[in-house]
């Protein structure tokens, strides 16, 4: 079967669910997994933990903001920080709203980003694709990260409405 990336679709794909895509990116020297590809968000977002285990927290430049979200809450962020992120060998200069608040991912990349990669995200695929100038490059997504992360929030799920 080919697909628009060009290709067979990869065999250790399983798209029998719709599942976000989730991938892993360098920030530095860190190899950061629980990125979260979100189509919707217009703010680059890093967890303060991050920051913290990655002994980035002096870089932060103290701005407070109100990040709204789908369900009307809002998070005040902490502050900002510009980091190069390194995408299989794409380095882009990446300002990112840090928050203090469990999300479940350690960074979200919004459209923006995207748009600066030039990607080209496929959940059903399971992979960011993107041109560089030797040749066109793709990320795969971390599928079973993804699993685990449904599962906990579905178990989370049903165990709030037994509650009640």
């Amino acid at each position: 079967m080919c697909d628009i990336f060009g290709g067979k679709k990869d065999k250790g794909v399983s798209n029998t669910q719709q599942e976000t895509l989730v991938i892993s990116l360098n920030i530095l020297d860190f190899k950061i997994k629980r990125v979260l590809m979100d189509l919707g968000s217009s703010t680059n977002i890093i967890q303060w933990r991050v920051l913290e285990q990655a002994k980035l927290i002096r870089s932060i430049i103290l701005a407070t903001k109100l990040l709204g979200g789908f369900n009307v809450a809002s998070v005040t962020t902490r502050g900002e920080i510009l980091l190069p992120t390194n995408v299989k060998g794409v380095m882009k200069k990446t300002l990112f709203e840090v928050v203090d608040n469990d999300m479940g991912y350690n960074i979200i990349l919004e459209r923006p980003w995207l748009h600066e990669m030039k990607g080209v995200p496929s959940i059903y695929h399971q992979l960011l694709k993107f041109p560089t100038p030797e040749r066109d490059k793709q990320i795969i997504g971390d599928q079973p990260i993804t699993r685990e992360m449904n599962a906990i929030s579905v178990s989370n799920s049903k165990g709030k409405e037994n509650a009640t």
